[in-house]
């Protein structure tokens, strides 16, 4: 994907791990069809050894890219996404402590128990992910229309795990935070470009904000759509936004997003949103 930096996910992982000293650093995500379960074990069975304790490993099952590229990352498509609940056992399985007689292990990896996250946007993985017993996490930043009933299903249908006792969700939000809204507003429409560009299948990196958005009618309703979860505003605004998603999702933690064409007015975003959450937590 042109847009976002992911095609190496462990690598940039483990380039934010050594340059930072307490943060958990985690995939959202690696979509584990495209790749061996053992390769991702030893891959962030590393990471793991390297850095104890902050390591997480999100799964998703969605492809991330069109038929073609996805056939030259695994050579083969079938059962795939079919297969998906099967490889997820199995890479647990790599993470876990070994057994006498097990041929195929993780090195590193084996008895790490990485913790799994399990990563979606509809209803499969939610189901999954309650099957399981492991974390969930919507991504409602991009693709909210079943974000709440994906979050009943989870806490429904969850079964205690090795891993986890009880439900554990967490929520994607894109939060544009300024110090005023105007310009909240303005920062947001690099993200919206960048949803009409995709939509008219022309797909590329994050363009710089504009004051007047370019789009039909039709392309401003599904980019509203899409991006629902959202909140833009000044500091009083985010944090208004952020407790009415707490409240309505009972999220335990928020994934934060901020496609922020400038990386100074990125960082202050994120400082603001931190603020507000604090704030939430006082």
């Amino acid at each position: 994907m042109t847009g976002i930096a992911s095609a190496a996910t462990s690598v940039v992982i483990g380039h934010i791990a050594a340059c930072t000293k307490t943060i958990r650093v985690g995939s959202g995500g690696i979509m584990l069809p495209n790749h061996a379960p053992l390769v991702i074990a030893e891959q962030f069975g590393t990471l793991a050894s390297l850095f104890p304790g902050r390591i997480d490993l999100g799964l998703g099952r969605a492809p991330g890219t069109d038929q073609t590229t996805a056939r030259a990352l695994r050579r083969d498509l079938q059962g795939s996404a079919e297969s998906f609940p099967d490889v997820v056992v199995e890479l647990q399985r790599y993470f876990a402590d070994p057994v006498e007689g097990q041929r195929v292990r993780a090195v590193p990896g084996a008895g790490l128990h990485v913790p799994i996250w399990l990563l979606g946007s509809s209803l499969f993985s939610a189901q999954l992910a309650a099957a399981l017993g492991l974390p969930f996490a919507f991504a409602s930043h991009f693709a909210p229309d079943y974000l709440l009933t994906a979050l009943d299903i989870y806490r429904t249908q969850f079964r205690p795990s090795a891993q986890l006792k009880k439900p554990h969700a967490m929520v994607g939000v894109n939060v544009f935070a300024a110090d005023s809204t105007e310009e909240a507003r303005f920062l947001f429409t690099s993200l919206q470009q960048q949803f009409v560009n995709l939509r008219r299948g022309t797909p590329g990196q994050l363009p710089p904000p504009v004051s007047q958005m370019n789009w039909s009618e039709t392309e401003r309703a599904g980019v509203e759509r899409s991006l629902a979860c959202s909140v833009v505003g000044d500091p009083t605004d985010v944090e208004a936004g952020l407790r009415s998603v707490i409240d309505q999702t009972q999220a335990d933690e928020l994934i934060v997003t901020a496609q922020i064409y400038d990386h100074s007015a990125r960082l202050r975003s994120f400082e603001i949103t931190a603020h507000a959450r604090a704030a939430l937590a006082a």
